[in-house]
């Protein structure tokens, strides 16, 4: 079961960090914080460039963290977190199915995260060096439970940051 699991870590933690680095540097054809910022804009998650940064980040530190097999709960509930949004946000409205820009690869990422959150990251990871080579069901629970509310918390928090719509020109503005 170590090949397994460390092929499932290397693997989905691989995908994610280069999905963080073409959001982060525009790397392999990705659009760059420039690109993601546009993103966060168009979908109402304020302030664009900060959540832009974030997402960045976390898909490419957390894959990092999850393909290292490091605090792995922890790096699979970040990571679970970016696509509950992503499917919220983009995936949803298109059905199940990727072929029509569905949600499906966003959810077997995160299947695959919750799993190596309960099953641990095996005996060839940072977290076995700690004696942390199994965290059990509390660790997919955690990773899961605080994967949706990050999701929720983020988008949340950019509801009441949207930027108020600048007063029309003539309007009630103050006279100076």
């Amino acid at each position: 079961m170590a090949l397994g699991t460390l092929l499932l870590r290397l693997t989905v933690g691989g995908l994610f960090v280069g999905h963080g680095l073409q959001k982060l540097t525009g790397a392999f054809g990705g659009p760059g914080l420039d690109g993601v910022e546009g993103m966060m804009a168009s979908l109402d998650i304020h302030p664009p460039r900060r959540n832009a940064v974030a997402v960045a980040a976390t898909e490419t530190f957390g894959g990092a963290a999850l393909a290292l097999g490091v605090a792995t709960p922890a790096a699979s509930a970040a990571l679970i977190a970016t696509m509950v949004t992503a499917v919220r946000k983009v995936h949803l409205k298109n059905g199940l199915w990727n072929s029509k820009g569905g949600w499906e690869f966003n959810a077997v990422l995160a299947a695959a995260a919750a799993a190596a959150a309960s099953d641990g990251p095996g005996i060839l990871s940072v977290d076995a060096l700690f004696k942390r080579s199994r965290w059990g069901a509390g660790g997919a629970v955690f990773a899961i439970a605080a994967g949706v509310a990050g999701s929720f918390a983020v988008t949340e928090l950019a509801k009441r940051a949207k930027p108020e719509a600048p007063a029309a020109p003539g309007g009630d503005a103050p006279a100076v």
